[in-house]
C-alpha cells in the first residue's frame, strides 16, 4: 500500500475529512473532527501513525515489524505502520478502519447513530 492509496481508503470513509494541522509536511485525518489517523509526506519511508486502544496496541506491536510506537504522538496509543514493510495491504486497511470505528465508538450516541453502518 502506498501513501495515495491510504489517502484514498480513509477518504473513503464516511464523514472523514482531510487537512494539514501541523507543518504542510502531514495529512491528518478526522472524523467528526477527531484525530485518527496521522500520513507524513515527507518521511523517508512511507508511514501512516494511527491511534488504537491499549488492548489492540501491544498485539500489534507484537505481531508485526512494521509497527512501532508513533514517536509523535503519545506512544501508548498511537502507531506507526511502515508501509513497504511485512504487513500486508488489508491488514494496513483493517486497523485503518478499526482506529476510525474506535473513534466513533468515543462520540455522543445520538452521532454514533449515523456511523451505524460502517
Amino acid at each position: 500500500m502506498n501513501i495515495e492509496e491510504v489517502r484514498i481508503y480513509c477518504l473513503s470513509l464516511k464523514n472523514v475529512t482531510e487537512s494539514f494541522p501541523f507543518d504542510d509536511v502531514s495529512l491528518v485525518f478526522k472524523v467528526e473532527n477527531k484525530m485518527f489517523l496521522l500520513l507524513p509526506l515527507d518521511a523517508s519511508e512511507p508511514s501512516v501513525s494511527l491511534k488504537t486502544s491499549i488492548e489492540f496496541t501491544e498485539g500489534l506491536r507484537v505481531r508485526y515489524a512494521a509497527v512501532e510506537p508513533a514517536y509523535h504522538f503519545n506512544k501508548t496509543y498511537w502507531n506507526t505502520i511502515y508501509l513497504e514493510r511485512d504487513m500486508p495491504s488489508d491488514e494496513i486497511r483493517y486497523w485503518i478502519h478499526h482506529s476510525y470505528r474506535e473513534v466513533i465508538a468515543k462520540l455522543p450516541q445520538k452521532i454514533r447513530e449515523q456511523y451505524a453502518d460502517e
